[in-house]
């Protein structure tokens, strides 16, 4: 039986690794999966009340941020480990890694563990786009992509294949980053911008979309870029003290986040009152609140990644590799003949008989030292 077709009470959990989601992505094709991520994102979201929600437990350092990010239905528990430190890169690593869990609420047992990181950036950009069909105006045809680091492709061919999006105007304080996205889009036929400041890449742009790493109250979106019509996608401020949108950019039309009570403390709402008005997504895509209301409205998402998302993509991935045969088994939990009796996964690991507490002692700083 394959481990992903596994009943819930049978071991082991399934193990989905980037190799093994890298092949979904060729066997399905990129728009294939963009439009599977925004369904299985709509429907989740549309579920709503039916989940056990909290904002994500964040350990903060001075280089960067971990994160768990958990949340429940009546059936499945998911959570991802995250990290974000916008300094690995100079040291050869990932700004961001992560990997989650799938598991079954009412046994407690994992069946899914998988990579994130490439995953992560594909619900992100597929959640933009879903917020965008909601929120921009349907004829949008020019983006405006600010930070082309390495969630960039991931936005820029996600709106190109599902909004309709034509023209990507480019800008990055680091221009290496942006001949990256360059080098890496150039079979497309997307075309490509590259200008010189942020402000020349919003110019004549229907979407603004911001995508930047560094961990800082910083000021990438100015009101002076902002035009009539405008939705502006506001992706990279997702942690206490990191922005990317000036207070007044944030006044000039309606917000929409995520989660709320997370928002606030992670997006750039952060800059404003605590009474400041917002409105949830999944009250927009219920039809419970009102979206954009006119072409000259100006709309704001400000994204910060909840862990509904994930849960959308790890299920969603599940489904992949269960239709695709792909993944492999994890032996992550001892397998019992009597449930009652977990000493015996040890094996036949009681010593022989010891004399006394200093034999006792002996023997454990043999251990302890067994490596040194």
């Amino acid at each position: 039986m394959h481990p992903l077709n596994t009943p819930a009470r049978h071991l082991p959990t399934a193990f989905l690794s980037p190799q093994h989601v890298a092949e979904i992505v060729h066997t399905r094709g990129l728009p294939a999966i963009f439009q599977g991520l925004v369904e299985t994102l709509r429907a989740d979201f549309l579920r709503w009340p039916e989940f056990d929600k909290s904002a994500r437990v964040a350990s903060h350092s001075a280089k960067g941020v971990i994160e768990l990010m958990p949340i429940a239905d009546a059936s499945t528990y998911s959570f991802k480990y995250v990290n974000g430190h916008p300094g690995n890169t100079r040291q050869g690593l990932s700004t961001v890694m992560a990997f989650g869990v799938l598991a079954d609420v009412d046994t407690g047992i994992p069946l899914l563990v998988s990579e994130l990181t490439l995953t992560t950036a594909l619900r992100t950009a597929a959640t933009s786009v879903m917020a965008a069909q909601a929120l921009a105006r349907p004829e949008s045809r020019v983006m405006a992509l600010i930070g082309n680091g390495a969630q960039s492709e991931f936005q820029a061919l996600a709106f190109h294949y599902l909004m309709g999006i034509e023209e990507i105007r480019l800008f990055d304080v680091d221009a290496a980053a942006t001949e990256k996205l360059m080098r890496n889009l150039q079979g497309t036929s997307l075309r490509l911008v590259q200008c010189a400041s942020a402000l020349e890449a919003a110019r004549g742009a229907d979407i603004l979309t911001t995508v930047t790493a560094d961990k800082a109250l910083a000021t990438i979106v100015t009101p002076d870029m902002v035009t009539p019509g405008m939705h502006i996608n506001g992706v990279g401020g997702d942690c206490p003290g990191k922005t990317e949108l000036h207070p007044e950019v944030l006044r000039r039309g309606p917000v929409f986040v995520e989660y709320a009570p997370q928002s606030r403390v992670e997006g750039d709402v952060q800059q404003m009152p605590a009474d400041f008005p917002v409105t949830e997504l999944w009250q927009v895509l219920s039809g419970a609140a009102a979206g954009r209301t006119s072409a000259d409205q100006v709309t704001v998402f400000d994204s910060v990644g909840f862990a509904l998302e994930d849960y959308s993509a790890l299920r969603f991935m599940r489904a992949q590799a269960l239709a695709l045969g792909m993944g492999e088994p994890l032996p992550l939990i001892p397998a019992l003949a009597d449930p009652k009796n977990l000493f015996s996964a040890l094996g036949n690991a009681v010593p022989q008989r010891v004399e006394g507490v200093q034999a006792l002692d002996s023997a454990a700083r043999s251990v302890a030292y067994s490596g040194a």
